[in-house]
């Protein structure tokens, strides 16, 4: 390649440097920009050789220029001619020749590079002996080859990056993987035997690892490489070689899940394994975190891809489950036993079919001793004095990551209930309680809980296995509960009871004689000083009511006094949850009970809500109005009672009375967004909620929402629009013509304001209200179709919803794509839904009225060409990555109703592509790919999808994306050497 001029150099090297540089954040990021722009254009080729092969610049840049070629041959190999391919092949050698010291990243990207190149230059056929001959057979070089051999396989794997078809890719995977499998074994285990310290490098166990996917396992097993792997697990001295191996002999597992195909090879790998076992109680003495992580991670692998037959064959393989289980045993530090946790896991779902109960039977004890392991791994750091002690140390890093890790042993305990039955289990948490009340209740103070570890460990363990309990259990829950609620106040111990109680409300219910000393036992933590416990007091009360609501139904009204007293004292969020009790319990009541009920609990709510409204001036005083409305809301969710169409509802009785009060609200804090949300919410649960029922109040809800909507522009007043459209909809008898009429009316008023507002505001202000607006239209083309298609906003729409697609946020962009579908499916033979309403009749059985394409296809005719371009375009330049398949779905639209201009209009935008940036020969090959596909008929139409979604993800790799590994350099500094 030839090379760059060095003063073309100085303003990448400057760059370069900024990144690297305490520079300010604007001014890395006008570098990184420049940079990423550099890397694309024809000039970075020979710019980053120019780099790399100029002694007097600094490893940093070289790394760029590394970087920089490797972003190069993946994407914009097109950039030149292929004849000059060997010219670049041969620099690279000479390059990786000259880095094959190191530094290591530089060596490694260039073997990248390499590779990526051998997958793309399909006429090099003996890329490995070519390298190898070139690199050299000298003790130096050994590295850059072994660092080839590594990278070869999965840059392979990752071959969807270049521009390669599926044929293609499959023929040079073939050639360069399956071809060289036997001739890199044999290089691998040639290189093993020629000296030890060869057979310890780190670097021969990453070329196994990669290569374990390519070459037929029992090869592995049956060369010397095998013998290399086991005996580096041996080397614990050798820490990196000791890692690699680990990370080896675990892809070799992987490769053997198919136990009936690799039998075989188990039989050679199976004793080896368990061979290590001593290496377990080594770990644990000599107090190595890493070595025990290390052959934990080996042992529960093994067990994972073997695990069907340690379920055929329980004695065979019991050694191995003894293995894992004593890792379990000594893993004093806790950072290991995690590996354990998915085995025991796949171990269990097997255990527990009909045909290896034997097994279940043969491995009940290992189960039964991995109850009491987690039970004890379970407890926090010793600590002494009252609750509030530090026991990490101010590490709130490592106090998360215990919390996280219990949840997961808390998993494992359900799965040992699962194998060993919840009796037994419980039996465990029980005796220890017991035994801690026994040695130290009478020594608990009110100041001093001893050894509260030891009592709160068995606690989180019976509350995590609640969800396992039958609520007919009978043999330890009516011993244990008398015990729960005599748990001292210290506030771990205190929480993880009530959490406890909360855990095991369906067995309550079965057993009402316990419900009392329960229920006051949570009711009393309402008045602890610790926030946890008062959370914990606010869940467990709410399942309370939830699962015991016919038992607490006589208590209504002692406990609003209860409900009103506790509300000021709660967060938010306990707020919420102690709500959701009290109306679980109202929404159990007779209906002739619930009106007088929802008025005794939700008039004060109301009348809270008046005072504030009189008051709040202030966002923080607006915002504390809009939390407490949420309560109203939880109420219209949970209490909606059966009542028999055409009778009265007590509930939306008592709507119609709060509702002149809502409306009132969001009138005064009309430009309030949360006050405004939770009113919507509430008038969505109304209408959710009550459904039909809310005929009466329907008339000022939807003049409320329209007249809110057309002053505020706040995005719920359409959210809550759209529970309307979809509740009173074409199909449903108890919704007459009229009221169907109505509803459109209101729809098309929401939607010329709409109209109306996009033309007077930016797009980026409305990005919630255009969601909104589009995830609205798509429920009234589906549930009001016949009206929607004919109205003359549809084209308004459809142009509104082309034009929105111009925004940058993922949300509203994917809400109108979604529409677009809905309204382009109405166009094809077949209509989206299996029965559609056209007027007075009825199309049954997959018929689209012709009435119906016909007008999907004229306002194609006018708009279609530009919707084309802002969906094309919109893939290849600015969608978010999820919003890619429903955008290619919108072109798979436009292809089955008006195929032949979707074609031209495809065709057309390719047009404007910035010059250069799409070659001719790609562009020809797009159009004659999907011309192929419309002749082929509706099956090959389905296929233009995958046609354009790869060659927008093609295009915007090589043209629009950051390169990979730019980011990198930032701020950073590599290890080099």
């Amino acid at each position: 390649m030839a090379l760059a001029a060095p003063e073309d150099l100085v303003p990448i090297l400057s760059a370069v440097d900024t990144l690297q540089t305490n520079a300010d954040r604007a001014e890395k990021g006008q570098a990184h920009e420049f940079l990423d722009q550099f890397q694309k254009t024809q000039d970075a080729w020979n710019t980053a050789f120019s780099i790399l092969q100029n002694a007097d610049i600094s490893v940093q840049a070289k790394m760029f220029a590394a970087v920089t070629l490797k972003g190069k041959i993946v994407y914009d190999i097109h950039q030149i001619p292929r004849d000059t391919l060997p010219s670049l092949r041969d620099s690279l050698l000479q390059a990786l020749v000259g880095y094959r010291a190191g530094p290591k990243p530089i060596r490694t990207l260039l073997c990248v590079c390499l590779a990526n190149l051998a997958i793309q230059m399909t006429e090099w056929k003996d890329v490995l002996p070519l390298v190898i001959n070139s690199l050299g057979k000298d003790q130096e070089s050994i590295p850059c080859v072994l660092e080839f051999l590594h990278v070869l396989p999965e840059e392979v794997t990752e071959g969807r990056k270049v521009n390669l078809s599926e044929e293609e890719l499959d023929q040079r995977t073939k050639e360069l993987l399956e071809n060289n499998a036997s001739h890199v074994l044999e290089l691998l285990s040639s290189y093993a035997q020629s000296s030890k310290s060869a057979a310890r490098n780190p670097q021969l166990m990453e070329c196994i690892t990669s290569w374990s996917m390519e070459v037929p396992i029992l090869d592995i097993a049956n060369s010397p490489l095998l013998e290399t792997v086991f005996a580096s697990l041996e080397d614990e001295e050798n820490s990196e070689a000791f890692d690699q191996a680990v990370e080896c002999i675990c892809s070799i597992f992987r490769e053997t899940k198919d136990v009936d195909a690799s039998l075989d090879v188990i039989n050679i790998l199976f004793p080896r394994t368990v061979k290590l076992k001593p290496k377990i109680k080594l770990a644990a003495d000599q107090e190595d975190g890493e070595l025990m992580k290390g052959i934990t991670r080996v042992f529960a692998e093994a067990g994972e891809n073997w695990v069907v037959l340690i379920a055929r064959h329980p004695k065979e393989f019991r050694e191995l489950v003894e293995c894992i289980l004593e890792c379990a045993v000594r893993d004093r530090e806790k950072d290991a036993i995690n590996s354990t946790f998915i085995f025991w896991y796949e171990l269990k779902q097997l255990l527990t079919m009909e045909k290896y109960d034997e097994a279940r039977r043969g491995y009940s004890d290992i189960y039964s001793n991995l109850v009491d392991i987690m039970i004890s791994h379970l407890q926090y750091p010793a600590g002494e004095g009252t609750s509030n002690d530090d026991l990490f140390d101010g590490d709130r890093e490592a106090e998360d990551k215990f919390r996280e890790f219990r949840h997961q042993m808390g998993d494992v305990l359900k799965d040992c209930c699962s194998v060993i039955g919840a009796t037994e289990c419980l039996q465990k948490s029980f005796i220890l309680i017991q035994q801690w009340i026994s040695t130290y209740g009478s020594k608990t103070t009110a100041t001093e809980v001893p050894h509260w570890q030891e009592l709160e460990a068995p606690l989180f363990s019976f509350r995590a296995m609640g969800r396992m309990v039958s609520p007919e259990e009978n043999e330890v829950l009516p011993h244990l509960m008398p015990l729960l609620v005599q748990i001292p106040d210290h506030e771990k111990v205190r929480f993880q009871a009530v959490m406890s109680l909360g855990r095991y409300t369906e067995w309550t219910a079965q057993h009402p004689e316990t419900l009392e000393p329960q229920l006051n036992y949570i009711m009393a933590a309402f008045e602890n000083k610790s926030v946890e416990v008062c959370r914990a007091a606010a869940l467990s009360f709410k399942f309370f009511c939830s699962d015991c609501a016919d038992l607490l139904k006589p208590f209504v009204p002692q406990l609003q006094p209860f409900y009103q007293n506790a509300l000021p004292r709660l967060s938010d969020s306990a707020q919420e949850e102690v709500t959701e009790g009290v109306a679980a319990i109202i929404g159990r009541l007779p209906p002739t009970e619930i009106y007088e009920a929802m008025k005794l609990y939700c008039d004060p709510l109301m009348k809270t809500y008046m005072e504030l409204a009189q008051t709040a001036s202030t966002d923080k005083e607006k915002t504390h109005l809009a939390d407490k409305l949420a309560l109203i809301c939880i109420f219209v969710e949970i209490v909606h009672p059966y009542i028999e169409p055409g009778q009265p509802h007590p509930a939306v009785r008592y709507c119609q009375e709060i509702f002149p009060i809502l409306a009132a609200i969001a009138d005064n804090f009309v430009e309030c967004s949360p006050i405004v949300e939770r009113i919507c919410r509430c008038w969505r649960s109304m209408v959710l909620s009550y459904r039909t029922a809310m005929a009466p109040l329907l008339p000022d809800l939807a003049n409320k929402l329209s007249s809110a909507f057309a002053s505020s522009k706040q995005s719920g007043l359409l959210w809550a629009t759209d529970a309307i459209v979809r509740e009173f909809s074409d199909g449903q008898d108890d919704v007459d013509e009229a009221t169907l009429n109505a509803i459109f009316q209101f729809y098309e008023a929401q939607a010329k304001t709409f109209l109306q507002t996009l033309s007077d505001l930016s797009r980026e202000q409305m990005g919630d209200v255009i969601e909104d607006f589009f995830r609205l239209t798509s429920d009234v083309l589906l549930y009001h179709t016949y009206r929607v298609l004919p109205s003359p906003l549809m084209p308004t729409i459809i142009a509104a919803a082309s034009d929105a697609l111009n925004l940058l946020k993922m949300e509203p962009i994917m809400a109108v794509l979604h529409c677009l579908r809905d309204f382009l499916a109405y166009g094809r033979a077949e209509p989206p839904t299996s029965t559609l309403s056209f007027g007075h009749d009825s199309y049954e059985h997959r018929v689209n009225p012709p009435e119906v394409r016909q007008k999907v296809a004229d306002i194609l005719t006018n708009l279609g060409e530009g919707l084309t371009q802002r969906v094309l375009i919109g893939m290849m330049f600015s969608f978010p990555s999820d919003c890619i398949p429903d955008a290619s779905g919108v072109l798979l639209g436009l292809f089955q109703v008006v195929p032949a201009p979707a074609s031209q209009w495809v065709a057309k935008t390719l047009q404007l592509l910035p010059a250069g940036s799409v070659r001719e020969a790609e562009a020809t090959k797009l159009m004659k790919g999907i011309e192929e596909k419309l002749a082929g008929g509706d099956g090959d139409v389905r296929r233009i999808r995958a046609l354009l979604q790869d060659f927008t993800n093609s295009y915007r790799r090589r043209n629009v994306a950051p390169r990979e590994g730019l980011g990198s350099l930032e701020g950073k500094r590599f290890k080099f050497g």
